[in-house]
């Protein structure tokens, strides 16, 4: 059967917009709003209906009705955490989505997805946000109580690339044990066990491989003495962990695929820094068989990077042993949302309730 999903995902200057049929894409554009259209709105609400109208003009411009969508998919924004699914966009999660401390243009995709839906009679959904939390309790004691650890993982693309291999072998993604790899602007590896991630690393801020952008795990007292010397403002001591960290602090670029490419021929620089984001990635990998009580099916490789075929055959070498290596190159967010339209639409899926929450 034949279904129409509009797949919404905003980011700080720019509204990614793509209808899909069933799983296959239709249309697909990236709304360009220049700084000086943005700064005219002195209001959220204003600059969402804004972004809002632009999503409709998309739709007139390839003869797509409000009437004609089944279901609006929206990438979820820093809400409080949630276990995995899908998850009507209700008053609750926009509350929600407001008052959160976080900011981030993601926490927009909800209502500008909400208001359309309601204009079209459909369901306005989300699947899988950042926050999804499914961490097993012996995960969560960090070795302090003030600071327990906190599940921030690219989970909308891990879940969707896991019930990819999982429909490719013809099994259920509830009945595998996996280990998948988010290689991108941030690194994150899970734990998959029987359709849950038991364990992973906090990969906006905190903890794991160093990736392009971000510094991962460090040592924490050099960290706080540097915070507190009077050297560093607090934005500047941020910006280390995540933006100027990682491959940016040692190389000055954050464009993994030149690094790769001087790597590969021998530059100095260039291949210590890989080699050591290899040995990070392959080190937590192998910490993730633990969760899985030592039985993996399959290790799962994706992300923007894992393009690179040099980058990935090194990872791969260094953790064959565990079980077979696939890769998964590319984070498809759309693709992935209207994954989890589609499979409410086919109803293998019921979407969830959101809740409210103090934050």
């Amino acid at each position: 059967m034949s279904h129409k999903i509009l797949v919404i995902n905003p980011g700080s200057t720019s509204t990614k917009v793509a209808v899909y049929d069933g799983e296959n894409e239709l249309y697909t554009q990236t709304l360009r709003h220049s700084t000086e259209e943005l700064n005219k709105f002195q209001e959220e609400d204003e600059q969402l209906n804004f972004r809002k109208q632009k999503v409709i003009e998309f739709l007139k411009e390839k003869s797509v009705a409000l009437s004609d969508l089944d279901i609006v998919m929206a990438r979820g924004g820093l809400s409080k955490p949630i276990e995995s699914g899908v998850y009507l966009v209700d008053e609750d999660l926009l509350h929600d989505l407001k008052e959160t401390p976080r900011k981030h243009a993601s926490n927009w995709a909800a209502k500008i997805a909400f208001d359309i839906a309601q204009e079209g009679n459909v369901q306005a959904c989300i699947a899988d946000p950042v926050v999804v939390d499914e961490l097993s309790d012996v995960a969560r004691i960090s070795g302090h109580p003030k600071f327990p650890k906190v599940s921030v993982f690219h989970a909308l693309n891990q879940k969707a690339v896991a019930r990819s291999y999982a429909k490719k072998i013809n099994k259920s993604y509830d009945e595998l044990r996996l280990i998948v790899v988010h290689l991108g602007g941030g690194i994150s590896v899970g734990a998959h066990l029987l359709g849950k991630v038991v364990d992973v690393n906090q990969a906006l801020d905190g903890s794991g491989p160093f990736s392009p952008e971000r510094s991962g795990s460090l040592p924490v007292g050099d960290v706080i003495r540097a915070a507190f010397s009077g050297a560093y403002t607090q934005e500047e001591m941020i910006s280390m962990l995540v933006g100027k960290g990682g491959m940016t602090a040692y190389l000055g670029t954050n464009d993994a695929k030149e690094i790769e490419d001087k790597a590969k021929v021998g530059e100095e620089e260039e291949l210590a820094v890989m080699e050591a984001l290899i040995y990070q990635v392959a080190k937590e990998i192998c910490s993730m068989t633990v969760p899985l009580e030592n039985k993996v099916d399959a290790i799962l490789i994706t992300g923007g990077m894992a393009y690179g075929k040099w980058l990935t055959d090194k990872i791969t070498e260094k953790v064959a042993h565990i079980a077979d290596v696939e890769i998964f190159p590319g984070e498809d967010e759309m693709w992935a949302l209207a994954l989890n339209g589609n499979r409410v639409l086919n109803n293998e899926t019921t979407p969830k309730r959101y809740g409210s929450t103090e934050f």
